[in-house]
């Protein structure tokens, strides 16, 4: 048996010093050798002092706490890059929990195909929850899209994915300019440079985002803005985004099978308010876009 990689995970984080406590006890909790793992916690400029909480964890595991200026996830996670030591770089969120045997399934799939980047299966621990829940439901109907079918895998979110770190340097890691949509912007940029992508399953990571009815309108309007940068990348590109008619068809469903009765109708106004918001981000962000480019003294 070959012997697992030594991997680094990167988790940034921004003023969730709790959240980031659970997550960290399960990094801790890892069924994989403690010497052959790193993880690497990037404070993104927040104002709550974590070395409370990295100092507890620290003897725990090997654990390295990085801090920057506030420049959002994208940057965060290069900031985490950075100093990794890993072959394989593992990135969650604070507020994801990985099982204990997500970092062994994601390495054995690495050992197996070297060039690959591995997205895993993020589950909602928060079920009670209806905003969390519908949250989790677009992105289990995107990944259907995406990663299903005989054609490859082409889109994974960051909170599970694993990347071997020296083709993660090779396209320069995340694009900084992105506050969200910096995984499908990544993904694509993956793909495009011929690299291949795989969907394991097995690997598991809990996320427990408490969202109320306001956080979800401003989470989805957020990746409403990050879409619209990230058509306009592509379109730079010379690789425009299709119109995808059958993820709306499909997500318009997935309340039918997911649950019943008043739940169900819940979920579907929900789905709804989750498209006006994306589609208002969106918006918001090519009206944006337009005064940006305007030429100064025009109206």
């Amino acid at each position: 048996m070959a012997e697992l990689p030594h991997c680094s995970i990167v988790v940034p984080t921004y003023d969730r010093p709790a959240a980031l406590r659970s997550c960290l006890e399960s990094l801790a909790g890892l069924e994989y050798a403690r010497e052959r793992y790193e993880v690497i916690v990037v404070d993104d400029g927040g104002r709550l002092t974590l070395d409370p909480v990295v100092d507890l964890l620290r003897p725990r595991m090997n654990l390295e706490l990085v801090t920057q200026a506030r420049s959002g996830p994208a940057a965060a996670r290069n900031a985490g890059v950075a100093p990794a030591q890993g072959e394989l770089v593992a990135f969650t969120d604070d507020d994801c929990r990985p099982r204990p045997d997500w970092l062994r399934r994601l390495a054995d799939r690495f050992v197996a195909s070297p060039t690959e980047a591995i997205g895993g299966r993020t589950v909602n621990a928060l079920p009670q929850n209806p905003y969390s829940t519908a949250a989790q439901l677009v992105i289990d109907v995107g990944y259907r899209q995406n990663n299903e079918g005989p054609t490859g895998r082409r889109w994974f979110t960051t909170n599970n994915l694993a990347v071997p770190v020296d083709g993660l340097r090779e396209i320069g890691g995340f694009d900084p300019a992105f506050r969200t949509a910096e995984d499908r912007d990544f993904c694509s940029r993956w793909v495009e440079r011929g690299f291949p992508m795989s969907y394991e399953p097995r690997a598991v990571v809990e996320h427990a985002h408490d969202l109320s009815l306001a956080g979800f309108v401003r989470l989805h309007f957020a990746y409403g803005r990050g879409a619209f940068r990230y058509h306009r990348a592509q379109r730079r590109r010379r690789r425009p985004v299709p119109i995808e008619p059958s993820f709306y068809v499909a997500l318009a469903q997935a309340p039918i099978a997911h649950d019943r009765g008043t739940r169900r109708l819940g979920l579907e106004a929900l789905l709804v308010l989750w498209h006006l918001s994306n589609s208002a981000g969106f918006v918001w962000g090519w009206a944006r876009s337009l005064g940006k480019s305007r030429p100064a003294g025009r109206p």
